[in-house]
C-alpha cells in the first residue's frame, strides 16, 4: 500500500530572481509530484505532495541541487492535509501570494550561458552589452522599490519584445520572471558620441588603443578605462584624477590571462570565478609583464575579471588587460548618470561610452585578499551588498550609521544583518548625499522598521549627528567596541574575548584619540584593560598626513634629540621648531594610542615614507619592505603592555648599525606579533578577536593567528565584514540591537 506525504514548505534567504521557482517547477514534475511554488514576503512557499519516496526525495534534492547563485537561508517544512493536487504549477503574481523578495540580491556576473550567446554570431544578443538571465545580471543597482518586478526597477521605460515576452513567460526558459530581461530589439544601447551599437564599443576600443582615456558606464556606475600596458596614459589617468600613488585595478580578459601576470591560489581563483567578482589583491609574478605604475612599490595587484557582457565585449574587442578604476574624484561614491559623469568627470576622461538604462543607486566594486587561506572583506559593495551576513543574533531591528572614513551604514533585526555598500568619505558633498538616500531607501529595502539608531561616539562625525536627526533613539558605540563586537558576531562567538583592536584613530570615552586597544570584551560591553604607550602628534591631522611628525612625536614622548635619527633630513629648521613649540606647549598635538600611527612613525624613521598621498601608504610600504630576519628577530618587551619605547629604540639602534631596513622592518612586525601574544598571555582569555584596519596587514595578521594558536588561545578574524572602518556599522548594529532586544 502506497503512503503518500503533503507538504508546506517555506524557504528563507536569496531564492528570488535566481531561477528558483522554475527549477522547483522543474524538480516537482520530473517527479511527478503536484502542487504549486510562489513567492511569499519571506521567500519562496511551496506545496507538494506525492508518494514518500518520492516526496523524500524531493526534499533531499531541494537544496542540493538549487540554482548556483541562491541563498538558501532556511527550510520550513510542515505536514498538511492532503488537497488531491496532480500537476505542479508556479503561481503568478496576483494569485494570492506576495512578490516581495525575502532577500534584496545583490548584482550578478554573467553566467556560462549569456555569455556563449553573447559571443554566438547565429544568436540574436549577439554582442548585445545588457544580455542577462535569472542566474545574472543587474538586481541592486536598478531597484527602486519592492516588489522586486521590471515595473520597479530603472527597466521599466523599455517595454520586451514578443521575444523576451515569451521567454519571461515560459515557466521552462532560464529567463522566466528575468525582470532586466531584454535584447537589441528592445532593451538598452551604448553609445559612443554620435554611434550607437555595437560601433560605439567598437570606437571606445579604438580610443583605448590610442592611449585616450575613456569614462565606461557600467553596472553600479562609472569607470575610468586605460590601456594598462600603456603607462603614459596610466600617468596621464593619475595626473587629472590626482591620484599619484595609490594602486589602481585591472580587469584582465580570463583567467589565463591573471595566470600569466600573478600568482593564484584555489581560494583566490574561487573569488575571482564567484558570481560577486570582486577585485581580488594578487601577488606579481617574478616575470608580470604589467607595468610597476598600477601600484608603485607595491608587490599585489588588484584583478578582477569581466563580470558583464560590456566589459566582456570590451575586453574581447581590445585583446589585452585595461586599468579600470573607479569614475570618480578622490573619496567620492563613483558617478551613476550620464549627464553627472559628463559634468563631474569631464576634466578627466578624453571620451565616454555611455548608455541609457538608468542606475539607481553607485554600487562600486568590491575589493576582497586571501588572508590565513580564506576570504577577508576588505570593501563590501557590489556582488555582496545588500546581501545579509549570516550571524547567530537576536537584534532589535536597528539602524547602524557607521563612521565617517569608509562609511557604509546597516540594517538588522533577529539574525539578518543587512550591510549597505561602501559610500566613500562623508566630508565629500557628493559622499555624504549617497549616505542620506540610502539612509532612507535600506530599511525599507530590507523591510526592517529601526527601533533605534545606532552610531560612533565621536560627537563631530557626520554619521553621529545624522544619527540625532533620526526620530529615534540613539545609542553611542565606542570605535573599538564596534570593530570586535563585528568580529564576535561574524564568527558566532558569544563569551567573552580579548579584543585586540588596532587601527589608526577613534574617539575614546577619555576624549583622546584611541586605536592601539586591548579590550575584555562581549557583544554588549568592554573593559580596555591596557593599550599601546600614548604619545603626541605635531599638528594633529597633518601627522596623519605626513608620518614624518609622528615619528617626532616618537622621539619626543622617549626624549631622544631628532639631530642624532636619519629623521632629521626630513625636516627644514624652521619645521622642526614650529613642532617642537606644539610639542612643548601641547598645541595641536593630541595625545593617541594608535597602533596605526605607530607604524607610520617607524615607517618615517626607517625613511620608508615620510609623505602619505594616500590613507596607509606609509604602514603598506612598510608591510612590503619586508626582507630577510627569522622568527626569533624581535626587540625587547617594554616595563608594561604596549610600551612601544623599546622598540624605537631598537629599530635606532639597527639603523645606526647598518641592518639593512628590510630586515628592520621585519623585527617590528614579529616584535607587534609578540606584543599581541604576550598581551593574551598576561590577560588569560582563551579566545583572541583581531580587528581594526591595522589586521588588513598580511604580515601582522597572519603572524598573530600562527602565534596565538601555537600558544593554545583560539584567533578569531574576520571574513564577510571588513575588519577597517567599513566594518564599523555592522558592530554598531550587534551593539546596539543587542542591548535593545
Amino acid at each position: 500500500m502506497s503512503v503518500r506525504r503533503s507538504l508546506h514548505l517555506e524557504v528563507r534567504g536569496a531564492v528570488q530572481g535566481v531561477g528558483f521557482r522554475p527549477y522547483v517547477y522543474r524538480l516537482a514534475s520530473e517527479l511527478g509530484l503536484g502542487g504549486s511554488v510562489g513567492n511569499s514576503v519571506q521567500g519562496v512557499v511551496i506545496e507538494v505532495e506525492g508518494e514518500r519516496e518520492t516526496m523524500d526525495a524531493f526534499l533531499a534534492r531541494l537544496e542540493r541541487e538549487a540554482p548556483a547563485c541562491a541563498a538558501i537561508r532556511r527550510v520550513d517544512v510542515t505536514e498538511v492535509p492532503e488537497r488531491g493536487m496532480v500537476d505542479f504549477r508556479i503561481v503568478a503574481s496576483g494569485d494570492g501570494t506576495v512578490s516581495q523578495p525575502g532577500e534584496v540580491l545583490p548584482d550578478l556576473a554573467t553566467c556560462n550561458a549569456c555569455l556563449a550567446e553573447v559571443f554566438d554570431p547565429s544568436n540574436r544578443r549577439h554582442l548585445y552589452p545588457f544580455t542577462n538571465c535569472t542566474h545574472c545580471g543587474p538586481r541592486y543597482s536598478i531597484l527602486r522599490a519592492l516588489p522586486y518586478d521590471r515595473r520597479n526597477t530603472t527597466m521599466t521605460g523599455f517595454t520586451m519584445c514578443p521575444g523576451c515576452q515569451a521567454e519571461y513567460d515560459n515557466p521552462g526558459n532560464r529567463r522566466f520572471h528575468a525582470q532586466p530581461n531584454a535584447c537589441p530589439v528592445c532593451g538598452p544601447q551604448v553609445s559612443f558620441g554620435d554611434l550607437v551599437g555595437p560601433g560605439a564599443m567598437e570606437r571606445a576600443v579604438e580610443a583605448i588603443r590610442e592611449g585616450r582615456i575613456v569614462a565606461v558606464k557600467g553596472v553600479g556606475g562609472f569607470h575610468l578605462v586605460v590601456d594598462a600596458a600603456n603607462a603614459g596614459a596610466i600617468q596621464r589617468l593619475r595626473d587629472r584624477k590626482h591620484r599619484p600613488d595609490k594602486p589602481l585595478a585591472v580587469m584582465l580578459p580570463d583567467r589565463a590571462a591573471v595566470g600569466e601576470e600573478c600568482e593564484v591560489s584555489p581560494e583566490e581563483s574561487r573569488l575571482l570565478d564567484s558570481p560577486a567578482a570582486p577585485i581580488v589583491l594578487l601577488q606579481r609574478r617574478l616575470k608580470c609583464r604589467l607595468p610597476a605604475e598600477l601600484a608603485p612599490g607595491n608587490p599585489w595587484l588588484g584583478v578582477f575579471l569581466p563580470y558583464s557582457p560590456l566589459h566582456h565585449i570590451l575586453l574581447r574587442l581590445l585583446g589585452r588587460p585595461v586599468v579600470m578604476t573607479s569614475g570618480n574624484l578622490s573619496d567620492e561614491p563613483i558617478c551613476i548618470e550620464n549627464g553627472e559623469a559628463l559634468d563631474r568627470l569631464g576634466g578627466v576622461a578624453d571620451d565616454f561610452l555611455l548608455h541609457d538604462r538608468p542606475i539607481e543607486r553607485a554600487v562600486d566594486d568590491s575589493l576582497v585578499r586571501v588572508m590565513a587561506g580564506r576570504e577577508l572583506m576588505l570593501r563590501r559593495s557590489r556582488g555582496y551588498a545588500p546581501a545579509p551576513v549570516e550571524m547567530e543574533l537576536d537584534l532589535a531591528p536597528v539602524l547602524a550609521l557607521g563612521g565617517d572614513m569608509k562609511n557604509t551604514i546597516c540594517v538588522a533585526s533577529g539574525e539578518q544583518v543587512f550591510p549597505s555598500q561602501h559610500h566613500g568619505d562623508l566630508a565629500t558633498a557628493a559622499s555624504h548625499e549617497a549616505f542620506v538616500r540610502h539612509l532612507g531607501d535600506l530599511p525599507g529595502l530590507c523591510r526592517i522598521v529601526p527601533e533605534v539608531a545606532a552610531c560612533d561616539l565621536h560627537p563631530g562625525y557626520h554619521s553621529s549627528r545624522a544619527a540625532e536627526e533620526l526620530a529615534l533613539p540613539v545609542v553611542r558605540v565606542q570605535h573599538h567596541h564596534a570593530h570586535i563586537a563585528a568580529c564576535l558576531a561574524e564568527n558566532g562567538v558569544h563569551e567573552e574575548v580579548l579584543g585586540i583592536s588596532w587601527d589608526g584613530t577613534g574617539y575614546g570615552p577619555d576624549g583622546t584619540i584611541w586605536g592601539g586597544e586591548f579590550l575584555r570584551a562581549t557583544r554588549t560591553g568592554y573593559e580596555r584593560v591596557a593599550h599601546l604607550r600614548t604619545f603626541r602628534l605635531p599638528g594633529g591631522e597633518k601627522a596623519v598626513r605626513e608620518p614624518r611628525f609622528v615619528a617626532l612625536g616618537l622621539l619626543w614622548e622617549l626624549d631622544i634629540p631628532v639631530g642624532g635619527t636619519p629623521l632629521a633630513s626630513a625636516f627644514v629648521e624652521g619645521e622642526l621648531r614650529v613642532a617642537r613649540t606644539m610639542l612643548r606647549k601641547e598645541i595641536n598635538s593630541p595625545r593617541t594610542s594608535s597602533a596605526g600611527r605607530l607604524f607610520d612613525g617607524i615607517a618615517a624613521l626607517l625613511g620608508v615614507r615620510h609623505l602619505n598621498r594616500f590613507e596607509g601608504q606609509a604602514a603598506m610600504e612598510l608591510e612590503f619592505a619586508i626582507s630577510g630576519g627569522s622568527a626569533g628577530d624581535t626587540y625587547p618587551a617594554g616595563n608594561t603592555l604596549g610600551d612601544w619605547a623599546p622598540i624605537v629604540r631598537g629599530v635606532l639602534e639597527d639603523l645606526a648599525n647598518g641592518v639593512p631596513k628590510g630586515m628592520i622592518a621585519g623585527t617590528f612586525h614579529r616584535t607587534m606579533v609578540e606584543l599581541i601574544v604576550s598581551a593574551a598571555c598576561e590577560i588569560q582569555l582563551p579566545m583572541v578577536a583581531l580587528s581594526g584596519g591595522c589586521f588588513q596587514n598580511r604580515f601582522l595578521t597572519e603572524g598573530a593567528i600562527r602565534r596565538l594558536t601555537e600558544e593554545g588561545f583560539t584567533p578569531i578574524w574576520h571574513r564577510a565584514v571588513p575588519p577597517n572602518d567599513g566594518g564599523l556599522a555592522v558592530g554598531q548594529a550587534v551593539v546596539a540591537g543587542t542591548i535593545q532586544s
